[in-house]
C-alpha cells in the first residue's frame, strides 16, 4: 500500500538545517528505554491510509488500530471539531497524521497508544494561515515515547509550521520520551533570511507536561507567544525562546542539560530572549529576562491541572486533577513523600518486587519512564527494567524488596540493600499430589527455589532461575518465589496448587493439558556431542520421559526448540506436527506419536 506523504512543504524538516546541532542537539536522550512492538488487530474498516477499527467503547471514544507499516490520516476542515479517539500504533511501523487544514478547528481528547517507531516527521500539525484564525489542540496524550534517540531524529508532539499567522493554543498535552520538541512552535517566527520565513502567528501553550526531549520541551518564537503553567523535566532545554521575545509564566522546569530555560538560537540574525515570570528551575541559559522564583516544585504529569496520564484517559476526556497550580502542598507528592527508584542496567533485565506500608503510584522522577506493564496490586509492585529507570512515590515504610538482576534500588536518593527488607523470596507455592503421578512446569517472573531437606535431584525436581519442573504422586512439594506466578503447565495428571495458602486454578495461568506425542534425542551411544533444533506448529514442553534429563540451557520458545545432548537423553512432549528439524551429530532420534497410548 502506498504511504500517505501529503504533509505540507513547511513541515518541521524545514527548520532542522543546523538549528539544534549547534546547541547540543546530539545529546543522548535521558532515560531512553527499549520497547517491544506488537502487530495490531485489523478489520475491514478503512480510515485514511491505514486499515483500522472504529470500535465504540464504554468511555465514549473510538479505538483506531493502525496496521503494521500503515498510516492513519485525519485532516480537519474549516470549523471541524474532531476527537474522542484512541489511536493504537503498537503494530510495527504504524503511524498517524493529524493535520488542521481549516483556519478554525479543534482537536480534543486524543490518546496515542504505543511507541512511535515510524518515520521521522510531524505527525500532528496545527496552524491557521488566516491572522484571525484560531486552532485548539486540547487534552492529548503522546506519552509512550519513540524509538528514536537523538535530535533531529524523532517527531515533535505538536508542530506549528512557518505559515501560521493566527493563534494556536495547545492545552493539556502530555508528551514524553522523544528527541524532538514537545511543542515545536518557533517556526512562525522564522526571520526573512530563513528558507521558510515565518508569518508571525501566536502559539499559546497551557497546562501541559513534557519529559525527556533532547531538543526542548516548549519551543516558541514570536513576541505574543507564551507558555503558562507547564512542567518540563529532563532533556536539553525545558523552555526555549528560539526567536523574538516570548513569555514563560508560572512554570516548573528541571533536569535540563543545557538550560531549564533558554533564550536564543546561535544560528540566525534574529535571536530569542525568554521573558520569565514566576518560573521555577535552575541553570538558565542564553538570553533570559528575569530570574527563577526558586527550584522546580512539580515534576510529574499528575501535578499539572488537566493533563491526561494515559491514552484512555485522554480519549475519554479525562485528565489528572491537581488542586493547585504550582504549589505542591496539596499535591499527591506531599501525600506520597517517599521515592523509590529502580535503576536498570543494559547488561541484563532486572526484575523487582516491593511492598510498602501505604499507597504507591508510578512516577517520572529522575527521568524514569512510565510502564503500564509494571503491576501495582494494592501496596505491592512488580516490574522489570533494563537500560531505563522505573520510579514510584509511596507513603509508609518500605516493607519488602526483592531484586533479581544487575539493577540497583534507591529510596529517597540512597541505595538500599534488598536483603534488609523482608524475605528475598516472599511467596510460598505448594504442589500437592492426588495419588497419581503427574508432571508439571511452573514459571514466575522473579526467582523460584525448592524448599526441601533433600537435594532437588532427589525429588526429581529441576529448578532453573524462574522455572521449576517436577513430577509428583503423593505428598507436597514446596517452593518459595519472588515476583508473580505467570504460568502453570500440567503434562500428566492433575494436582492441587496453593499460593500463599490460597488454592489457585492452574487453568488461569497456562496450559492445562497432556500433550500426546513424544520426541526423544538419545546421545548415550553417540560418538560425541549432538546439537539439534526443531519447530513445532503447536505446543511443546521439556519432559523427563524415558528418564531424560531436563537441561536449563536448552531453549524452548514459541514452539521452537534448540538444544544439545552428550551421553544423555533429551525428551519433549508436544502437540501438533514437526514443521522443521535439524540435527548435527549422530545421536538417535525417536519420534513417538500418541506415546501415552503405548
Amino acid at each position: 500500500m502506498a504511504r500517505d506523504t501529503s504533509v505540507p512543504d513547511d513541515d518541521a524538516s524545514s527548520e532542522t538545517n543546523g538549528d539544534d546541532r549547534r546547541n547540543g542537539g546530539n545529546e543522548s536522550l535521558l532515560g531512553r528505554r527499549s520497547y517491544l512492538t506488537m502487530a495490531g488487530a485489523t478489520t475491514a474498516a478503512t480510515l485514511g491510509a491505514a486499515t483500522a477499527t472504529g470500535q465504540s467503547v464504554s468511555g465514549d471514544y473510538d479505538v483506531i488500530e493502525v496496521s503494521a507499516g500503515e498510516r492513519f490520516t485525519k485532516r480537519l476542515e474549516e470549523g471541524e471539531t474532531w476527537g474522542n479517539k484512541l489511536i493504537d500504533i503498537t503494530a510495527s511501523g504504524a503511524e498517524y497524521l493529524i493535520h488542521t487544514q481549516g483556519n478554525s478547528c479543534t482537536i480534543r481528547n486524543v490518546g496515542i497508544r504505543g511507541v512511535w517507531d515510524g518515520h521521522d516527521g510531524s505527525p500532528l500539525v496545527a496552524y491557521a494561515t488566516d491572522p484571525n484564525g484560531e486552532v485548539l489542540v486540547e487534552n492529548v496524550y503522546l506519552g509512550d515515547g519513540s524509538t528514536a534517540e537523538n535530535y533531529p531524529a524523532g517527531n515533535p508532539g505538536v508542530f506549528v509550521p512557518p505559515s501560521h499567522a493566527g493563534t494556536v493554543t495547545v492545552r493539556n498535552l502530555n508528551y514524553q520520551d522523544n528527541p524532538s520538541n514537545a511543542v515545536y512552535g518557533s517556526s512562525p517566527g522564522n526571520p526573512q533570511e530563513h528558507p521558510s520565513p515565518g508569518a508571525g502567528g501566536t502559539v499559546v501553550i497551557e497546562d501541559s507536561y513534557s519529559s525527556n526531549h533532547s531538543s526542548s520541551g516548549f519551543r516558541v518564537g514570536t513576541d505574543d507567544s507564551r507558555v503558562e503553567n507547564c512542567v518540563a523535566v529532563g532533556g536539553n532545554r525545558g523552555g526555549w525562546a528560539y526567536f523574538n521575545n516570548p513569555t514563560y509564566r508560572n512554570c516548573d522546569f528541571s533536569g535540563a542539560n543545557i538550560g531549564d530555560i533558554y533564550g536564543g538560537n546561535g544560528a540566525w540574525s534574529l535571536d530569542g530572549v525568554a521573558t520569565i515570570e514566576e518560573v521555577y528551575g535552575s541553570n538558565p541559559g542564553g538570553n533570559v529576562d528575569g530570574s527563577f522564583a526558586g527550584s522546580a516544585r512539580r515534576t510529574r504529569p499528575e501535578e499539572v491541572d488537566g493533563v491526561p496520564t494515559t491514552p484512555e484517559e485522554a480519549a475519554s476526556g479525562g485528565s489528572s486533577d491537581s488542586s493547585s497550580s504550582g504549589s505542591n502542598e496539596d499535591t499527591a507528592e506531599s501525600q506520597l513523600s517517599n521515592l523509590l527508584l529502580v535503576d536498570g542496567s543494559s547488561s541484563d533485565v532486572t526484575r523487582y518486587e516491593f511492598t510498602v506500608g501505604g499507597d504507591v503510584e508510578r512516577s517520572t522522577a529522575a527521568g524514569a519512564s512510565i510502564d503500564d506493564e509494571d503491576r501495582i496490586d494494592g501496596s505491592t509492585v512488580n516490574g522489570t527494567v533494563a537500560d531505563w529507570k522505573d520510579a514510584f512515590r509511596f507513603s509508609g515504610d518500605l516493607a519488602e524488596l526483592t531484586v533479581d538482576g544487575p539493577g540497583t534500588v534507591l529510596v529517597n536518593g540512597e541505595e538500599v540493600d534488598p536483603a534488609d527488607y523482608g524475605e528475598q523470596l516472599p511467596h510460598v507455592l505448594e504442589v500437592s499430589g492426588e495419588g497419581t503421578t503427574m508432571s508439571y512446569e511452573i514459571t514466575v517472573d522473579g526467582s523460584i527455589e525448592l524448599v526441601a531437606d533433600d537435594e532437588p535431584a532427589a525429588e526429581a525436581t529441576t529448578v532453573s532461575g524462574s522455572t521449576a519442573q517436577s513430577s509428583i504422586t503423593d505428598g507436597t512439594q514446596t517452593y518459595r518465589f519472588s515476583g508473580a506466578l505467570t504460568d502453570v503447565t500440567f503434562t500428566d495428571g492433575t494436582a492441587m496448587i496453593t499460593v500463599d495458602g490460597e488454592r489457585i486454578d492452574p487453568r488461569e495461568y497456562g496450559a492445562y493439558e497432556m500433550f500426546p506425542h513424544a520426541l526423544v534425542i538419545d546421545g548415550t551411544d553417540a560418538d560425541g556431542p549432538t546439537t539439534y533444533a526443531f519447530e513445532i506448529d503447536g505446543a511443546v514442553v521439556q519432559s523427563d520421559y524415558q528418564n531424560a534429563s531436563i537441561d536449563e540451557e536448552d531453549v524452548v520458545e514459541n514452539g521452537t526448540v534448540r538444544g544439545g545432548v552428550g551421553n544423555w537423553l533429551d525428551a519433549y512432549w508436544f502437540d501438533g506436527d514437526i514443521a522443521d528439524f535439524r540435527l548435527r551429530g549422530d545421536a538417535a532420534v525417536d519420534l513417538q506419536y500418541n506415546a501415552r497410548d503405548r
